[in-house]
């Protein structure tokens, strides 16, 4: 028997419970992870919340490293012995072991501690898939992006920076707002005593941006697109605080032709080759340094609950894990 986080209803922090389960043996294509570490996301809270369904009870969470136990029939990629780390697939990672499909699971380089490994999959992948294929980023261009001290915002600042692109973050206080400067961010707002849509002229001399990442939802969405020159992209792959409501596609058209998509790491991460090339990119920014994983935040596996009010409360930076 291992420990686990269930839920049998959605609700709030509370509903989540620390049990007892058996992770069993695996199956065809399956592989049995014991977790060193294991990330948690904002994506966590939306099924809690039952903003995302779930087919209840279910285990929670999307994210570990650890080291492989054993594996079904056909796993080849990976073998027992292997440290592993993973982001996506069925929930379950909130567990001192599990099973799951052995699909998820990318070798993790020795240099690549298992706190760093379970910060950075789910975030570290994003940024490679936002810059690197929903919105091929340029040297010299600048562009716009929410939440900026949080998990996935402080690797995007050091990946922009990486890549010689001009970041204006926003952020809601100033002590986020230095440690956005102190990754990157070329430009911090800090939304709750400046204009985000003004600061933006301003520094783009009036030009504003060709791209808007924003993973923050109901209260950004129109600033955000207010902020995007003729036939920009809005990228939305988040709902921090509250879904995007119903709106008027006349909205895009009369700010000049825009363009929007609300991608998702599972879509890119599809394929064994595409997830592959993803989680080599990240390796390779993390083992040079360019970008820097800063787990921010450490709570046991049984006070997941804490983590996730810490979360919600908008209380952390950086990244945050469960230690079983």
């Amino acid at each position: 028997m291992v420990k686990a986080i269930r839920i049998a209803a959605t609700g709030g922090p509370e509903v989540l419970d620390y049990v007892d389960t058996e992770p069993g043996t695996p199956g065809p294509g399956e592989a049995r992870v014991r977790h060193h570490a294991i990330g948690v996301n904002y994506i966590d809270t939306y099924f809690r919340s039952g903003l995302y369904k779930l087919d209840l009870p279910s285990g929670l969470g999307q994210e570990g490293a650890g080291v492989v136990e054993a594996v079904g029939e056909g796993v080849t990629h990976v073998a027992p012995g292997d440290r592993v780390a993973y982001a996506g697939g069925p929930s379950g990672a909130y567990s001192e072991a599990r099973v799951m499909p052995a699909h998820y699971l990318v070798r993790l380089p020795e240099s690549v501690s298992f706190e760093t490994g379970a910060a950075m999959m789910l975030q570290g992948l994003t940024v490679q898939y936002l810059f690197r294929q929903t919105y091929a980023l340029q040297p010299g261009q600048t562009i716009l992006f929410h939440a900026a001290a949080g998990g996935v915002g402080l690797i995007a600042c050091q990946w922009a920076r990486a890549l010689g692109v001009n970041l204006i973050g926003t952020v809601g206080s100033e002590e986020k707002a230095a440690l956005a400067r102190a990754h990157g961010a070329a430009h911090v707002i800090n939304y709750n005593t400046e204009d985000v849509v003004q600061r933006v002229l301003e520094i783009t001399g009036g030009a504003k941006v060709p791209v808007v990442y924003d993973s923050v939802g109901k209260d950004t969405f129109i600033r955000s697109l207010d902020c995007l020159q003729p036939r920009g992209l809005m990228v939305s792959f988040g709902n921090a605080s509250g879904a995007v409501p119903p709106f008027a596609l006349s909205e895009l058209a009369s700010r000049g032709s825009l363009y929007i998509t609300r991608p998702t790491l599972f879509s890119y991460a599809a394929t064994r080759p595409a997830l592959e090339a993803m989680a080599a990119e990240l390796f390779e920014m993390v083992e040079s340094g360019k970008v820097k994983i800063e787990v921010k935040q450490r709570f046991a596996l049984r006070d997941a609950a804490e983590a996730h009010r810490a979360l919600e409360g908008r209380r952390t930076t950086g990244s945050t894990v469960l230690l079983p």
